[in-house]
């Protein structure tokens, strides 16, 4: 009869460490080793047809053959990336919800807007980059100019009487815009709209005169729809290497190149973005995605966290005095 309570104490002790165990167990099991345990997505946070929105659906195939679950691709566009980049930010830090932006959210956004609702310096982590994108002067073709040298002579002659589109406010080629208007003296309208891709079919409409396009124009240049001038970029494109870049065209140094990456929330497990930085570099170095890259005009840029950051604080330092200069304001 003595024994009786101390096997019971025994049981319960027994029953409470298997407990303890289960659950460890089970937290292991729910932690960063076992991720990912379930869909990943990635918000792009420019419209669909854009240069963010093609490379991210370029890298999301291999990404989720390679771990094994589906890669999900959400377009949240608005304020030159700012809605996409404050629903990842406020997004669980988990390695379940990625950004796939141009570097101008954040080199650019935070001196472009006087107040934001979130810190893209803070609140999220970089992943790894994806792309250089290059941008392209291009023009619709009933214009007289034929080369770019004549177009700067023909803008100058013309003042205030050539519009130019372009994604938005404080876009990669919104700068562009400017950066080519402050060095070759010349003024001309500026059209913001709402994504790469509406600027492009007002364009082709013949709404607007000319754009500095991410990429997404080759295929009516190539079609003859538009006509490519140059490139704003220090460096020719290889898709087009008899097209001069304006660094050559007498703008010197002239270089609006942006680079498009991959963002976590802030907090994200570091062996997580480890695991997806190696991923996404191993995606990057596949013939067909390097191809569907070079189709917009860029380069694969593979490399580590470390490396997409430093790009990035380059391009704030080189692009916020562009937008001091130029006064340029967000919507």
């Amino acid at each position: 009869m003595t024994s009786t309570p101390f096997l019971s104490r025994r049981r319960l002790a027994l029953a409470a460490a298997a407990a303890l165990l289960l659950c460890a167990h089970a937290q292991a099991n729910t932690g960063p080793s076992a991720w990912p345990a379930k869909p990943i997505k990635v918000i792009v946070n420019f419209p669909p047809g854009g240069a963010a929105d093609q490379i991210a659906r370029a890298i999301s195939q291999p990404l989720q053959e390679a771990l094994k679950q589906p890669v999900v691709i959400e377009n949240r566009a608005g304020a030159n990336g700012n809605v996409g980049g404050e629903a990842v930010a406020r997004a669980p830090a988990d390695g379940y919800t990625l950004l796939m932006s141009s570097g101008g959210m954040v080199s650019v956004n935070p001196h472009l807007y006087t107040r934001m609702s979130f810190d893209p310096a803070k609140d999220l982590v970089p992943v790894a980059a994806a792309a250089r994108v290059l941008v392209f002067l291009v023009t619709k073709p009933s214009l007289p100019p034929e080369n770019v040298q004549a177009f700067i002579a023909y803008a100058r002659a013309n003042p205030g009487k050539l519009s130019y589109g372009s994604p938005g406010n404080g876009s990669s080629p919104h700068l562009a815009g400017e950066m080519f208007k402050s060095q070759a003296g010349l003024f001309a309208l500026h059209v913001p709209y709402r994504g790469a891709a509406p600027a492009l079919q007002d364009l082709l409409a013949g709404q607007v005169d000319y754009a500095f396009d991410p990429g997404i124009a080759l295929q009516q240049v190539r079609a003859g729809k538009l006509r490519l001038l140059a490139v704003g970029s220090p460096r020719r494109s290889p898709l087009f290497p008899d097209v001069p870049t304006l660094d050559e065209a007498g703008l010197r140094g002239f270089d609006a190149d942006t680079v498009f990456g991959f963002y976590a929330p802030a907090g994200t497990p570091p062996e997580v973005v480890a695991q997806l930085n190696a991923q996404i570099n191993r995606a990057l170095a596949l013939p067909a995605v390097k191809e569907r890259i070079a189709s917009l005009g860029g380069e694969a840029v593979p490399g580590s966290p470390a490396d997409f950051q430093q790009r990035a604080a380059a391009d704030s330092q080189r692009f916020g005095a562009l937008i001091r200069e130029r006064k340029i304001a967000a919507d």
